[in-house]
């Protein structure tokens, strides 16, 4: 609250404390004949209403709003306030170490960011960094699966993730996000309405979009150019016939709902088909493929095709960019295009959202609010090629990325794409046994 950052006196910040109603009656530190107890005693009754009023702070959201200094104040005050009703100063001296153990000063000025791989630049993070005074800390995960599992395992102290819809949709059954406060995201208007009140969240109560992908074909376009391999077509990925001419250059994503996606839509299926049947089917096309490819690969996959030791990928329209700026720079001789299969393909929406773990929700809405920019969005684009749902961020993309289709598809590009849904406990076992069987043969 304000009344903390700009009134001076103890007496007045005492005054904002008693207007919204945290400070405790004098009655809720004092029981009938407690005058003759000795301080030690009164210590105990004490702890009652400062863990009231600690509750309170905590529950209108006075601790994160406080400085260091301006915590340590207030801490004070109190104690002498609640000392001076209980008429016991050796007692307030005890409680305010009490207090400071029981409830700590405000979380040290950290953002813990739990992200994809290559999905933020070091510049934006700096200047995130120097805007909101604190420092940022990231872990990485390559896939969903693995994010959730980390999660699953007890992972805990993440104040923002950026999950993918169907991942977002189990955190959410779950109950593991922490609602968003969209007093503090003004700039929540510069998301296209295209990408907000998904099935994933509804109403956005959870969410906030920040980048998107597609799961395309990315290719060596001098080496598919002299075999006259076609590139609009998962054909090129999973038939024999074309395989054999780039044998050992080939990975695919080592992520069983990316893979079944597109052995899915080759088929003439949906993405989200949960037919048995027709998983049994997109299995046997991919076992009969897999003979021909290097790898399962998420990870690495940007620099074989790099440096040209792999010359076709199952990858990410973002990972797929990086590998062209990278070949261009080395002056490699050759491109590495993208290209959305005519079956269609699978558009991955990324948001941020709060974990319920997380210390710092001030931070984390500070960092949204951040990303919501238009120039800082559009770093998201310009840097790592990721599709950009931010209207705002739309008049600072380089012209040549807001051409290309992998990064903004036109209409009927769009119709063709589908986002992954998530599964039920059952259908999780039944593909993880399929995904063993698939790694294993």
């Amino acid at each position: 609250m304000k009344g903390f950052h700009h009134r001076d006196t103890e007496t007045q910040r005492m005054d904002v404390l008693d207007r919204e109603g945290l400070l405790p009656s004098p009655a809720s530190g004092r029981r009938a004949g407690d005058e003759g107890l000795c301080a030690e005693t009164k210590l105990g009754y004490f702890s009652t209403p400062l863990t009231l009023t600690l509750s309170r702070l905590r529950e209108r959201g006075f601790v994160r709003c406080f400085s260091k200094k301006a915590f340590l104040c207030v801490s004070v005050s109190l104690i002498k306030l609640l000392a001076i009703r209980l008429s016991c100063q050796k007692t307030a001296a005890k409680s305010l170490v009490m207090w400071l153990m029981v409830f700590p000063a405000q979380a040290a000025d950290v953002l813990h960011l739990y992200n994809w791989n290559n999905y933020i630049s070091d510049a934006t993070i700096a200047r995130f960094e120097e805007k909101c005074a604190c420092r940022v800390v990231q872990d990485y995960y390559s896939d969903n699966e693995e994010m959730l599992a980390k999660l699953a395992a007890g992972a805990t102290g993440y104040d923002l993730i950026v999950p993918t819809g169907n991942a977002m949709e189990a955190l959410i059954r779950q109950r593991a996000l922490r609602p968003l406060d969209k007093s503090l995201l003004p700039d929540l208007k510069n998301i296209a309405p295209a990408y907000l009140d998904t099935v994933f969240d509804p109403g956005n109560k959870y969410s906030v979009p920040y980048a998107y992908t597609l799961t395309l074909i990315g290719y060596n376009s001098e080496k598919l150019r002299e075999l006259q391999l076609p590139v609009d077509s998962w054909a090129v990925i999973f038939e024999p016939r074309y395989l054999e001419k780039i044998k050992g250059r080939v990975t695919v994503l080592d992520s069983q709902r990316e893979l079944l996606a597109a052995a899915l839509k080759y088929l003439g299926y949906s993405a989200n088909d949960t037919n048995e049947d027709h998983w049994q089917q997109a299995r046997d096309l991919i076992l009969r493929a897999k003979p021909y490819w290097a790898a399962f690969n998420a990870s690495s996959y940007i620099k074989e095709l790099t440096v040209g030791n792999i010359w076709l990928v199952h990858g990410y329209s973002n990972d797929i960019f990086q590998a062209d700026l990278d070949a261009q720079k080395a002056q490699r001789g050759f491109r590495i295009l993208a290209s959305i299969p005519k079956e269609g393909a699978v558009l991955a929406l990324d948001s941020m959202v709060l974990h319920k773990s997380g210390p710092r929700p001030d931070l984390a809405h500070q960092f949204i609010e951040f990303m919501l920019g238009g120039r800082n969005s559009s770093e998201l684009t310009n840097l790592i090629g990721s599709g950009n749902p931010n209207l705002a961020a739309r008049q600072y993309i380089q012209p040549e990325i807001a051409q290309s289709p992998a990064v903004f598809p036109d209409r009927a590009q769009q119709a063709r794409l589908e986002m992954l849904r998530d599964l039920d406990r059952h259908q999780r076992r039944v593909l993880s046994r399929i995904w063993t069987e698939i790694k294993l043969r």
